[in-house]
């Protein structure tokens, strides 16, 4: 396997396959930056919570180039690792439901609380019909992360696949380090 594209996210830099993208905002305000400057035409963005933002943002540019873009695909999976599993979104939805007497639970931070959620954005966009799978991890675990990858290989199908670690614990505290990593052969 080899890792052809890299991009990694946090609330202060965008750097992709090693190159600082430049970027003025914090936090959020630097990936909904990026998603203008670099995205821009996908309107359901502004939908997502902060966990499927920054997923999405790092895929986008880490496809940006891609020839095979929209084109229906079984061969490229979507792995993706974290450790708070969908708690930015979890926090909001709580507040919907805690108090009884104006218990009134939204269903658009509902639709977020869970994990693959983003994954599923980033086949959906890219019409992906391969594995895609979000995994919760006690901790950033390379062994097991590294182990998921090589199994998702063991198929016929997949030649190549998108993974990551996609941790949102807040709209001021994430990392993303996302991949594209494709079989020697191809």
């Amino acid at each position: 396997m080899k890792t052809t594209k890299k991009v990694e996210i946090s609330p202060t830099a965008a750097i992709l396959n090693g190159e600082l993208l430049p970027t003025k905002g914090k936090g959020m305000d630097m990936v909904i930056e990026l998603y203008r400057r670099y995205i821009g035409n996908y309107p359901k963005f502004f939908k997502m919570d902060a966990l499927a933002r920054v997923g999405f943002v790092a895929s986008e540019l880490l496809l940006k180039d891609d020839e095979q873009r929209f084109t229906s695909r079984e061969d490229r999976a979507v792995v993706l690792f974290n450790k708070s599993s969908s708690i930015c979104s979890d926090k909001i939805y709580q507040k919907t439901i805690c108090d009884k007497n104006e218990y009134f639970p939204s269903p658009s931070a509902f639709v977020y609380t869970l994990p693959n959620i983003v994954a599923g954005e980033i086949c959906i966009r890219n019409k992906y019909e391969g594995e895609s799978c979000f995994y919760v991890l006690d901790n950033y675990d390379e062994t097991t992360i590294n182990n998921t990858i090589t199994e998702i290989f063991t198929d016929k199908t997949t030649t190549s696949a998108i993974v990551g670690w996609v941790e949102c614990e807040n709209e001021d505290s994430f990392s993303v380090k996302m991949q594209i990593i494709t079989l020697w052969n191809n």
